[in-house]
């Protein structure tokens, strides 16, 4: 008996059996300081992601990242398995030689060999355990392997579902917001509809998604590394405006209530905060600041001329500049970290909606002989 190799598979199966649990079975977040998944995304998101830096077209580089939320996913679940397998025949070893083969000596790449079609109960029978104790180890890996099978069936759906439910409002977002999302696109859209009570109703839409998004993210952290469908949108993206609409609106716009701004900004903060720890982002002293006295002044004189008028003096600056600091250092520092760019408050130039845009409309002019469409003069 090799107690050396006993405690060494013990160890590893323990270690791998709880890192799979906490990761897939138990929602909510891990605080302990070493985990395997932890360590594995780690290391493999920093050289990932110094690697994107690399590509200067934003759409290459939004393609080349939006891998590596999946394929991360099937390395850590074939890291697991091999680990587990190892772990067993580290056991088998141990127990000394207690499995017989066919075709010559039981060595230790052949214990592995035998761990493998335990695991995913293969079972050719080439290899046979002949000690009780070989027997009831062979019989534990298999349902371990059985069980690992069907817990990462059911491990899959719900990463895409919970992907799916929160990208179902960035997309709604891209009519009401623009693409990016920006505060000022939203309100003058808002204010241009005459329908100020809509804004009511997207902050307690946008509140439920961002209290949707924090269980979501933190019960599968990994759904943080996971991109929308179009490169100029995100969910931190989604958030931040969410949170910068809140700001603005609990500052004062004359004639919208701010009652229901609080209760989302406060959602939102919460999700922010918690988020910026479950992707291990730091904070940033060299953050640009978003909102710059003259873009807030310039923001004003837009919104004013959509009918919205913004409270303005020394007390509104220093309560927006408050509320500001209570969340954009986490967003900011998630951006660095996830290399998300963050939306403005104001847009300087216009751009069309994701909406809008279609690889056809060009085709379809030459063809037609006309100028592509203009949709804002038709919608």
């Amino acid at each position: 008996m090799n107690l050396l190799a006993l405690i060494a598979g013990s160890v590893l199966v323990a270690a791998i059996l709880l890192d799979a649990f906490e990761t897939i079975v138990l929602p909510r977040r891990v605080t302990r300081s070493f985990r395997f998944t932890a360590l594995f995304y780690r290391t493999t998101w920093r050289p990932w992601a110094a690697m994107a830096r690399f590509i200067s077209v934003p759409r290459r580089r939004e393609s080349y990242l939006s891998y590596f939320g999946p394929l991360s996913l099937i390395v850590l679940l074939g890291l697991w398995a091999f680990a587990l397998i190892v772990g067993f025949a580290l056991l088998q070893h141990g127990l000394g030689t207690q499995v017989r083969e066919a075709t010559g000596p039981t060595t230790f790449g052949a214990l592995l060999y035998f761990s493998g079609s335990t695991f995913f109960t293969l079972g050719y029978g080439d290899m046979v355990p002949l000690s009780g104790a070989a027997r009831a180890l062979a019989v534990l890996e298999s349902g371990v392997g059985f069980g690992f099978l069907a817990m990462v069936i059911g491990y899959l759906p719900v990463i895409y579902s919970g992907f799916s439910r929160r990208e179902v409002e960035i997309s709604l977002l891209d009519a009401r917001a623009g693409s990016p999302p920006t505060v000022q696109e939203f309100l003058s859209r808002m204010a241009g509809a005459h329908n100020q009570p809509l804004l009511d109703r997207f902050l307690h839409e946008w509140e439920h998604w961002a209290a949707e998004v924090l269980e979501s993210h933190i019960s599968y952290p990994v759904l943080a590394l996971f991109r929308s469908q179009h490169f100029n949108q995100s969910w931190l993206g989604a958030l931040t405006t969410i949170l910068d609409v809140s700001a603005l609106t609990i500052v004062g716009i004359d004639d919208v209530p701010s009652n229901q701004a609080r209760l989302t900004f406060a959602m939102a903060r919460h999700a922010a905060v918690d988020l910026a720890q479950v992707v291990g982002a730091r904070y940033r002293t060299d953050a640009p600041d978003r909102l710059p006295p003259e873009d807030l002044a310039n923001l004003r004189q837009v919104l004013a001329a959509s009918g919205l008028q913004l409270r303005s003096g020394e007390e509104a600056d220093n309560k927006l500049a408050a509320l500001r600091r209570m969340y954009e250092p986490y967003v900011q520092a998630m951006a660095a970290t996830l290399l998300l760019n963050l939306p403005a408050w104001t847009s300087t130039t216009k751009v069309k909606d994701n909406w809008r845009s279609s690889p056809w409309d060009k085709l379809i002019s030459e063809k037609d002989g006309t100028k592509p469409a203009v949709m804002e003069e038709h919608f």
